[in-house]
């Protein structure tokens, strides 16, 4: 038998075989498809959704019909070895072997009320866990996990919104139909008011070559802005209304949101006149080299909630009222946060594209939704099979650099603990990460990934790491 450690680096091994098999196979596989963009725009029409030869799902969705139904479940392992850790604590990531599988499920349905009024339900379950259920890295290596496992297991309306567009002109462009739109056209100029349940980054931060755990990366800090700490509750989710304003080359976008109670909390608070998240996005849809599509958006963010203070938590464990800090540590009241992210896209070369990210905020309040980052740096890049005859395979490489304010870190130091970070001590460094991935397209909507994560000073702690962390996800579009 194998030991547990060397279990982990046989199956690094095994991701190195699966790739290069994949890409042998690859030479035989489907016919070279018609040149398309890693970019999606508003004008490139949507796939040929009627052709059964090789679907992207199992079953074929409409194109024509008002409703729509589809669904997907998400798996991911990942294991790693023992690493290095001169100490642990309690939100520490777990220095000995382990291993984890996490599940979301997911039920989208929708209906057309008219030509411009559209309703979106989605039902969800997520079961499984994390390695260290979740805790110990603040670009955490797997973003379907929830973080909370005392959580209840039974489904969720994970979305449920109201979708209205405001024409503002009267030529049309192609819509690609999907769960979080059922229109084939829209206005070319259009406002579309989005109201309910959902997902800020469903409509914010997006990037075509990361921002997908089903298809693409599973870090948290490279599908997303580590230093956006969007408003949403423990499963990802808020409630609050999103006004789009699109045109052919540009949009603009404004979202006002709730926020939890407590840090990565479940429960919301219905006051939003106290409590309260707006966020604001500019995005240019054109490319820095002439030919070639491309795209920046300008993310600037604000947020008030019950958040506590870092500076004034270590002034309480250095004056001797507490015997460590505790950022939870005080009455009810309102803290002010605020943040800036870039987010860009190039197509460098026929299913190419380099896409970079860097986040800010301003570190003094607590992290309180989504990850403890409050500096963050990405470069990356995307790739589509199409160049190996294999238009449904893609494959991408990210390095991503985060880091933490000197409040965060002193408070982190002295004993504190986050809501996923803390390890009891710290000697201070930036936490880097490099992934990268393989997805194959097997048969119809079933896609295989072998994907691996480099993880130097996990939770900012030279202390500890490195860490190898191999992983294998099964996706099905249904």
């Amino acid at each position: 038998m194998l030991s547990e450690p060397r279990k982990v680096w046989v199956l690094a091994l095994a991701w190195l075989i699966s790739a290069a098999m994949t890409f042998a196979c690859a030479q035989q596989g489907e016919l070279p498809a018609a040149e398309s963009s890693n970019l999606p725009t508003e004008t490139k029409p949507s796939p040929d959704l009627t052709d059964l030869t090789d679907p992207e799902s199992i079953f074929p969705h409409s194109k024509s019909e008002r409703f729509w139904l589809s669904g997907q479940v998400n798996f991911i392992f990942q294991a790693h070895a023992e690493f290095p850790a001169k100490y642990s604590g309690a939100n520490s990531l777990n220095s000995h072997y382990e291993k984890a599988t996490s599940r979301v499920t997911t039920l989208y349905t929708g209906v057309c009320l008219n030509s411009s009024t559209e309703l979106l339900v989605d039902i969800e379950e997520a079961g499984g866990q994390g390695l260290s259920t979740g805790l110990g890295v603040a670009g955490a290596p797997n973003l379907d996990v929830v973080r909370n496992p005392l959580l209840s297991k039974a489904p969720y309306i994970g979305r449920a919104m109201i979708h209205k567009v405001f024409a503002f002109s009267k030529d049309k462009v192609d819509d690609n139909r999907s769960f979080l739109s059922l229109f084939n056209e829209l206005p070319r100029r259009r406002l579309e008011i989005r109201f309910g349940k959902f997902s800020m980054p469903d409509f914010f931060d997006l990037n075509s070559a990361a921002s997908d755990t089903h298809l693409q990366f599973t870090n948290w800090s490279v599908d997303n802005n580590g230093a956006w700490d969007y408003a949403a509750d423990t499963r990802g989710y808020t409630v609050g209304v999103i006004a789009d304003y699109e045109d052919q080359s540009w949009g603009f976008r404004f979202g006002e949101a709730l926020m939890p109670k407590v840090a990565n909390g479940i429960d919301l608070v219905w006051r939003p006149w106290q409590v309260h998240a707006e966020n604001w996005e500019y995005e240019l849809r054109r490319g820095f080299i002439p030919g070639k599509t491309g795209a920046i958006r300008l993310l600037a963010y604000t947020q008030a909630a019950n958040m506590g203070i870092y500076r004034e938590a270590v002034l309480q464990f250095e004056q001797g009222f507490v015997s460590q800090p505790d950022i939870t540590n005080h009455p009810w009241h309102i803290s002010k946060k605020y943040g800036f992210g870039v987010n860009t896209e190039q197509n460098v070369a026929k299913d190419l594209t380099a896409f970079a990210r860097w986040g800010w905020n301003d570190g003094k309040t607590e992290s309180f939704a989504y990850t403890e980052i409050d500096s963050t740096v990405e470069l990356g890049l995307g790739i589509l099979g199409e160049k190996w005859q294999r238009k449904h395979d893609r494959s991408g490489i990210a390095f991503v650099s985060n880091g933490i304010k000197k409040d965060h870190q002193n408070y982190l130091a002295d004993g504190g603990y986050g809501f996923l970070i803390g390890d009891g001590a710290l000697t201070y460094a930036r936490e880097n990460i490099l992934e990268t991935y393989y997805t194959a397209h097997a048969w119809r909507g079933i896609y295989v990934a072998p994907g691996l994560q480099y993880i130097i000073n996990p939770g900012y702690n030279r202390d500890r790491g490195p860490v190898l962390i191999p992983s294998f996800r099964l996706h099905v579009e249904f």
